[in-house]
């Protein structure tokens, strides 16, 4: 058998506790949990740095923000620091990331190597390890929005990003299926990071925002700082904090915290079909078999617990991500509550699991230990994670 296939599909601001094999009973996530029973499920799964683009820097690097990046938490432009209302990006050269990522230790070992959907790191695609890319111009906008192949020409495709970027995920699978070289696919699907309206009826009204059940921590007798604008931050993203599109100016009647989280589980179903449909695709074309998937997401979403909003801060909501593994040629099925996994230990652990060496340079560990049965025998559980309001230590209690 030719040398396993890899896929690392994440969703954006997709918390754990809002999948259904991570305990949620309201919510439908069929792919998520189907990974879940086929695989491996990390109980304990947090990212190393809860915010867009510091996380998949971790991801793809295998170090900790501080060290791929310099310490940058999202996009920032030299002569703008700090500034990301509304990114072109990437840049022209390598300014983060400069020791080899996954990516390029995959193409250089023979894989072909593909990152499908939102981007958000400094450097193009092809900069850092992919050979072929398909990636939109402006993150958070579904509708209008502007794509770029492989360094071509930008263009526009009809109906919803979301949905063009699962059907290009499909025919490079298809395409994939009649190669003989081994295929390294990086697909990320953008909800259920805001704008939570821009997405299709059918899921926004999915569900009953009365039946929405809130953490502990969440009280609903108090509003939070500032709610109107956030609420809208969630509803319609740049459009509104940007540009305040007149649309965008006013929330629905009666619009409240489980409002908000309604359609927050309605483009989280969204997302889940899109991972439906590169399951399906895996299982038609025949690779299943012999392709480790793993899915994940870059960080969480506080959606008013401790009276927070959105990300950035070590705590439970913020952090805490589906982290699941399939890997058929390993035979093995459950999860673990002895270890944290983490965004960092990603690059080691399927460079481990296809044979090839990890670099010293890469600051993770290796989760095979886990994946084998010999986690018991790792003495270190606790993951570290950074943000810009100080930094934290995860362990599995």
């Amino acid at each position: 058998m030719s040398p396993p296939n890899i896929i690392i599909c994440t969703c954006d601001q997709l918390r754990a506790f809002e999948v259904g094999c991570y305990g949620n009973p309201y919510i439908r996530t069929p792919a998520m949990d189907r990974l879940a029973r086929e695989g491996f499920r990390f109980e304990h799964a947090v990212t190393n740095y809860p915010v867009c683009m510091a996380a998949r820097s971790v991801l793809l690097s295998g170090q900790y923000n501080r060290t791929c990046t310099g310490g940058v938490s999202n996009v920032a432009y030299a002569g703008r620091p700090g500034s990301f209302d509304m990114p072109e990006y990437p840049e022209a050269g390598r300014p983060h990331l400069k020791d080899p990522t996954l990516a390029e230790c995959l193409r250089d070992a023979g894989y072909h190597t593909a990152a499908i959907g939102k981007w958000h790191i400094h450097s193009w695609p092809h900069e850092v390890g992919f050979e072929h890319y398909v990636i939109p111009r402006v993150h958070h906008c579904h509708t209008g929005q502007s794509f770029i192949e492989d360094g071509g020409p930008e263009f526009v495709p009809s109906g919803y990003s979301v949905d063009y970027e699962a059907l290009r995920v499909v025919q490079l699978l298809e395409e994939q299926s009649a190669r003989k070289r081994p295929f390294f696919l990086y697909y990320n699907i953008s909800p259920p990071h805001c704008p939570l309206a821009d997405a299709p009826a059918e899921y926004l009204r999915m569900y009953d925002p009365s039946a929405i059940p809130l953490r502990g921590n969440v009280d609903p007798s108090k509003r939070i700082d500032n709610q109107d604008y956030w609420f809208k931050v969630y509803r319609y993203d740049f459009r509104y904090y940007s540009f305040h599109l007149p649309y965008t100016e006013q929330l629905p009647e009666g619009y409240d915290l489980k409002c908000l989280i309604a359609e927050y589980y309605g483009v989280t179903t969204w997302a889940d079909t899109s991972l439906g449909r590169m399951l399906e695709a895996l299982d038609r074309t025949g690779l299943t078999d012999n392709t480790i998937v793993i899915f994940t997401s870059d960080h969480g979403d506080n959606l008013g617990s401790h009276g927070l909003v959105q990300k950035g801060t070590p705590n439970e909501e913020s952090i805490r991500i589906p982290f699941l593994i399939r890997w058929p040629q390993g035979g093995l099925t459950g999860e673990s509550r002895s270890a944290v996994g983490s965004l960092v230990d990603v690059a080691p652990t399927l460079l481990e699991l296809v044979s090839l060496p990890v670099p010293s340079h890469m600051q993770g560990r290796s989760l095979v230990p886990w994946l084998v049965g010999h986690g018991d025998h790792v003495q270190e559980t606790a993951v570290f994670v950074e943000t810009g309001h100080g930094v934290a230590v995860r362990t599995p209690q």
